[in-house]
């Protein structure tokens, strides 16, 4: 038996040697958190490029809004699919070098996208082009697992405020747009950015064989074997509201923009811009607040505030005729640009905290199966991203109201707050 003072007891001190390597530890553990954020960043706005482009492409194709929903969300389909096995082979070969793989894969199909001229050719390089929305499984297990259990939610908070690359997009895409005059400058200059990311990631981020050796222990049916945990499928639920509905209305809220209060491209994406960049930025604070207050008290409130603000977003603009004593008197209901727009920034807000909050939830239950785990609920999310756009487009055509993308978007949050309330009855805190 080892005595109190030996080295294999479990209550002696650290040694020096491990000592000296923590300032080291803690330095890589930041290179990686800070490479992989700004790649992640550079990956999403290429995966929402659509949100901008599809704007001229419209017109010059002549699509519908259904046509418009379908090209934006097809980039959103294979950065979903891929996402599950991206997270697997992440926990088994470690998240360097599948993300920096992934990143110079997508390099050829960003620049060829400059030269379709059909509809076909433009959704079949969006599905090319779209595994860069795969980045997240990578990135997400990958610095994950060079934090300590209390500040995982934090780290996977910064990591995933790389979301802001949807508002990059609104800001690069339109500005390079009406410099060239044309919108095929965009995507090559994406090409060069996006192989530039993948060198400078691959230079600054870093290695831990440990972390690929603990993950690859289990097969791939030990990974999967989680998919019967009924928290998977609530998880992905929540995340197919809070990271389903950020894609979906980043990519059609600057058309919403253009098409109901008549603002030009530059206009309508910096003020759409209002909503994803709050809803990426903001990511690392709700991973700090569900450090601090808990990923279920957190993601619980973040439905409540979505709920109340897609009501007021629902109300379409209405003209009301009352017939008076005096004669008709006419009312006009409806949101002004300026209150819509806040009205969204707050949602942004809560879709921002929200989705930290759900990957907490993975962190605490699953952390053994991280990358397996935030595939499965990353493709549930995705697919949401994927889905909308196209329902969205599809209820504008058929009843002509706009704002009947935010009274879809208001059942799905009852969805989750049903669910919620059920399934954390003893937990829930009560609403005020």
């Amino acid at each position: 038996m080892a005595s109190p003072t030996s080295p294999t007891s479990s209550n002696s001190p650290p040694s020096s040697a491990v000592l000296h390597n923590a300032p080291a530890i803690s330095l890589r553990a930041n290179g990686v958190l800070a490479s992989s954020t700004f790649a992640f960043t550079i990956c999403f706005a290429v995966w929402m490029v659509f949100a901008v482009l599809g704007i001229p492409l419209k017109q010059q194709l002549g699509l519908n809004d259904t046509e418009f929903g379908l090209l934006a969300a097809m980039p959103v389909l294979s950065g979903s699919l891929i996402r599950v096995p991206l997270g697997i082979w992440t926990d088994r070969y470690g998240g360097r070098i599948v993300f920096f793989l992934l990143m110079l894969a997508t390099v050829v199909p960003i620049w060829l996208l400059a030269y379709a001229t059909t509809l076909w050719q433009l959704l079949a390089l969006g599905l090319l082009l779209g595994l860069a929305g795969g980045s997240f499984s990578v990135g997400t297990p990958y610095v994950a697992r060079w934090f300590p259990r209390h500040r995982q939610g934090l780290a996977m908070g910064i990591f995933g405020a790389g979301n802001s690359g949807a508002a990059l997009t609104k800001f690069v895409a339109p500005a390079l747009i009406a410099a060239a005059g044309t919108w095929t400058i965009v995507p090559k200059v994406y090409a060069v950015a996006m192989l530039a990311t993948a060198l400078l990631f691959w230079m600054f981020s870093a290695t831990n064989p440990a972390h690929r050796v603990a993950a690859s222990s289990a097969g791939w049916r030990a990974q999967l074997a989680m998919l019967r945990d009924p928290r998977v499928w609530r998880y992905s639920q929540y995340y197919s509201v809070v990271f389903g509905g950020y894609v979906g209305l980043a990519l059609w809220m600057t058309r919403y923009y253009i098409g109901e209060y008549g603002f030009d491209i530059r206009v309508a994406a910096f003020l759409a811009a209002c909503f994803s960049l709050p809803g990426g930025v903001l990511r690392a604070i709700g991973g700090w607040i569900s450090d601090r207050y808990g990923a279920h008290r957190t993601t619980w409130w973040v439905m409540w505030v979505s709920w109340v603000g897609f009501f007021l977003l629902s109300y379409p603009q209405t003209d009301l005729v009352i017939q008076t004593a005096n004669g008709p008197l006419a009312f006009h209901l409806g949101l002004s640009p300026t209150l819509f727009t806040v009205l969204l920034f707050a949602v942004g807000i809560a879709f921002a905290i929200g989705k930290a909050s759900v990957f907490k939830f993975i962190a605490n239950d699953f952390p053994q199966n991280i990358g397996a785990v935030s595939g499965v609920v990353g493709l549930a999310g995705g697919l949401g991203g994927f889905i909308l756009p196209i329902l969205f487009g599809a209820l504008a055509d058929l009843t002509g109201v706009r704002s009947s993308c935010f009274m879809l978007m208001y059942g799905t949050v009852c969805v989750s707050l049903v669910w919620m309330h059920y399934s954390h009855r003893g937990a829930t805190p009560a609403v005020a």
